[in-house]
């Protein structure tokens, strides 16, 4: 095997590293960013939910 084969095999190796991690990152920051928007509506929903007459009557004679 050639120094230079070697060295690009090396050099490969560390970019796809790179890449993994960088990639990884992302992927965590998208998990919280999608985590942080369910609690957001899981906090707004006992709001909307105040009033428990609302939603439990149709009116089918309008």
């Amino acid at each position: 095997m050639d120094i230079n084969q070697i060295a690009s095999v090396a050099t490969s190796l560390a970019s796809a590293q790179t890449s993994d991690s960088v990639n990884m990152l992302v992927l965590k920051k998208a998990l919280d960013s999608q985590a942080a928007a369910a609690v957001g509506m899981l906090q707004a929903l006992p709001q909307l939910l105040a009033n428990p007459n609302i939603g439990r009557n149709v009116n089918t004679t309008a």
